[in-house]
């Protein structure tokens, strides 16, 4: 007999834990963004996006909207990856239009421009907005904080900015391998701390985001990415026993698999680039699969996006699943046609 006082279940939590939906959950990536109007209102009290990302009664509000409007089965945190690096002594600002600037660093300054740990009071408004949305969500709802890994963050810090095909940290992996090491070694302490402190504000669950991961060579892959995510992974782990994670590691290909078999991730996200059919076949049979609709696939909607999403349901419906994106929902997006989304998964 179930008790009265029980508290609903989280499915996405239950995926996590390896159980299968006939109708997966869903959240989708960026669903706290521009394409929403009530979105937009929000964002315009905030002088810059950094301060948005500070203020956490701005971010409560806007983390809550998509479960509102769509009752998504998991909210997640809205953050930036940035402000690991913003809390390590490295100002963060954005650029309206073009994106993240950081002062890059400088080899020859040995690190010396960042503490020597991330500074958690810079970010105790995230951790208070971790309280103030956890209080207000549907108690059937999985709340996701994140991360960005090591390499993708360093990439930034690095370069200053986003770069085609990220050359500046690829060529610094090349001319000095001892510096990326300690900068990476110091981002996967950072990242323990920060994603302990978001798990005792409140989240459910973590996903890291390896969004570059498509730059990286094969020995640079498992060095520069999955080890450094294994040890966060493991020193969340060393203090907070039933930790659960989502890795992501955009453009890698085929080594999702290696993401899968050596992280210790509960869950593997996959970008709109790989064949869910292979996904089925080769990385179900090892955790749970999140994705994988391509974002432009929601743009178009009609039958293209019913075509698209019948694909993926039909691939991955024979283990435990997770619907989402391939990669973030892009601004120009209608809201009809992410209703329709809906419609398609849940019947």
């Amino acid at each position: 007999m179930t008790s009265l006082s029980a508290s609903p279940r989280k499915k996405l939590l239950a995926v996590l834990e390896g159980e299968r939906f006939e109708k997966p959950p869903i959240w989708i990536m960026r669903q706290a963004g521009r394409y929403l109007a009530e979105y937009r209102e929000v964002r315009a009290k905030a002088k810059n996006f950094i301060e948005f990302c500070y203020s956490p009664d701005l971010a409560t509000e806007v983390t809550l909207q998509p479960i509102r409007r769509f009752g998504f089965d998991a909210a997640i945190l809205f953050s930036d990856i940035l402000v690991v690096p913003d809390a390590l002594g490295l100002p963060v600002s954005f650029v309206e239009n073009e994106g993240p600037r950081l002062q890059p660093l400088d080899p020859a300054l040995n690190l010396s421009e960042l503490h020597g740990e991330v500074d958690l009071d810079r970010l105790a408004p995230v951790f208070q907005a971790i309280r103030q949305i956890k209080a207000a969500l549907p108690a059937e709802t999985t709340f996701l904080g994140f991360c960005g890994a090591p390499w993708t963050v360093a990439s930034y810090m690095i370069a200053g900015k986003g770069t085609p095909e990220l050359a500046p940290s690829r060529l610094l992996a090349y001319r000095n391998p001892e510096f990326l090491e300690r900068l990476i070694n110091r981002l996967v302490e950072a990242s323990i701390a920060y994603l302990c402190r978001q798990i005792e504000a409140g989240v459910d669950a973590l996903q890291i985001f390896e969004s570059f991961a498509g730059a990286l060579t094969g020995d640079g892959i498992g060095k520069y990415s999955i080890e450094p995510i294994t040890r966060i992974i493991n020193g969340v782990r060393a203090k907070h026993p039933h930790a659960k994670f989502i890795v992501f590691g955009r453009g890698s290909g085929g080594n999702h698999v290696r993401y899968a078999a050596e992280t210790g991730a509960n869950a593997i996200g996959i970008d709109w680039a790989v064949d869910p059919k292979w996904a089925a076949k080769t990385l179900q049979p090892l955790k749970p699969v999140q994705g994988n609709l391509d974002p432009l696939a929601v743009v178009a909607g009609g039958d293209a996006l019913n075509r698209q999403t019948d694909h993926i349901l039909e691939a991955l419906s024979g283990g435990p699943h997770i619907f989402n994106l391939g990669h973030g929902i892009v601004p120009e997006t209608p809201v009809a046609h992410v209703e329709q989304l809906l419609r398609r998964i849940r019947g």
